[in-house]
């Protein structure tokens, strides 16, 4: 591989201590990644040199603060290579660009008698606000099942998909089984029929490269906070196109053009759907994480974190009574686990004791665990830190608790 992975460690400062007197072994990256020495350095600028409220303010600090910000919306356009700059709205994460979405969306085109495709792989994220907009609406969610290895059953599809089908929600990648979806047949399929897609990129985007256009995706929604950058920030990606012809999901400031207590106008995309102050800090420091994944080259990224699951998986597999959840050959970082007569809680508990982190629980995918008839599970996850003497330290760690707690 061509990445240094004992120099990357050094941009990731938390890396180095210890837990319970025992190396730190961060193995829940999935959940919320690290962030790099360059993000913290840049929040840290902000407040110490130029913090100023964006887009109102006349005075330098104002004005320096709102030059970064934008600078960091072209910088995400450029990252999941959008058309426009007005395509790229930030909210508070992908659950509230879900949501968002969910609203906006449902306001403007979908009605009573209407129905939603939602895969089941989803993350509760990208079920709920279905709901609560099907609820609203008189509409109706459908499932899209997958098969036992993860793979989703793409060929139910098209009899899924008829005249009264507006959307379809889908993970790029499953938080839950790893799975690498075809994002890209999928959405063909759909506007085929003049259905669009909303695709959860929040477990793909700091594996993967992303085009949404190449995708032609209407909908691309992601968190920083999964990328090495700060909790707080998300990204809706959407048509220009749709999002023009959706309403507000929230008023107050910035997003009105005039107001008066007759009527308001609303401000144009993407500042209509920005209500209020935004997290100034995060967004400016989230373009340091593009940035750092930009200087490693996310096809190196992708390849190094593919060749840790490789082993990891090879490796778990030689422990009796050892089931992953997910085995699609395309799949991203992320293995999902059980040993059979071992409770995960426990498994994971006495883990943590021994400085390792991981994911235990149903991993906001209920779904997932009912189709497998699980009660809860253990995730492991990797990223561009991790290491396989790090792997071969939790294989070591795996093997002595079944003896302990088997």
């Amino acid at each position: 591989m061509t990445l240094d992975i004992a120099r990357i460690r050094k941009d990731f400062p938390i890396l180095n201590q210890h837990v319970y007197n025992k190396p730190l072994i961060y193995l829940d990256s999935a959940a919320s990644s690290q962030k790099t020495l360059s993000v913290l350095k840049k929040e840290e600028q902000l407040h110490l040199e130029y913090y100023g409220n964006i887009h109102r303010g006349a005075h330098f600090l104002a004005d320096q603060a709102t030059i970064e910000f934008e600078a960091v919306r072209d910088l995400v356009k450029d990252f999941v290579h959008a058309g426009f700059r007005e395509e790229i709205i930030f909210t508070k994460g992908t659950t509230e660009s879900i949501n968002l979405v969910a609203f906006s969306f449902g306001e403007a085109f979908v009605k009573a008698g209407d129905e939603i495709i939602v895969s089941e792989m989803e993350h509760h994220a990208n079920i709920v606000p279905w709901q609560l907009m099907a609820n609203r609406k008189g509409a109706r969610i459908v499932k899209l099942p997958f098969a036992d290895d993860g793979r989703l059953e793409l060929e139910k599809l098209d009899e899924l998909i008829n005249e009264k089908t507006r959307l379809i929600a889908v993970a790029h990648v499953s938080n839950t089984l790893g799975t690498i979806n075809p994002v890209g047949e999928i959405i063909a399929k759909a506007h085929t029929k003049g259905v669009q897609v909303l695709v959860d990129g929040a477990q793909a985007v700091k594996h993967l490269p992303v085009d949404v256009q190449a995708l032609d995706a209407d909908f691309y929604v992601f968190s920083a906070h999964k990328m090495y950058g700060p909790n707080g920030v998300g990204v809706l990606y959407g048509k220009k196109e749709l999002l023009d012809q959706m309403p507000p999901y929230q008023g107050g400031g910035e997003m009105i053009s005039e107001v008066t207590f007759e009527n308001t106008t609303f401000n144009e995309v993407p500042y209509k759907f920005e209500a209020g102050t935004p997290h100034i800090t995060g967004v400016i420091a989230f373009g340091e994480a593009i940035r750092y994944l930009q200087k490693l080259g996310l096809n190196e990224v992708a390849a190094y974190e593919n060749s840790l699951l490789t082993y990891a998986t090879q490796k778990m597999l030689e422990i009796p009574d050892l089931v992953i959840y997910g085995t699609q050959p395309e799949k991203s970082g992320v293995i999902t686990f059980n040993i059979e007569g071992i409770h995960p809680f426990d498994l994971g508990t006495m883990l943590d004791k021994m400085g390792i982190a991981v994911r235990t629980g149903r991993l906001c995918a209920d779904p997932v665990m009912d189709h497998y008839g699980v009660q809860a599970t253990i995730r492991v996850s990797f990223a561009v830190y991790n290491t396989v003497d790090e792997i071969d330290q939790f294989i070591a760690a795996l093997k002595k608790l079944v003896v302990m707690l088997g």
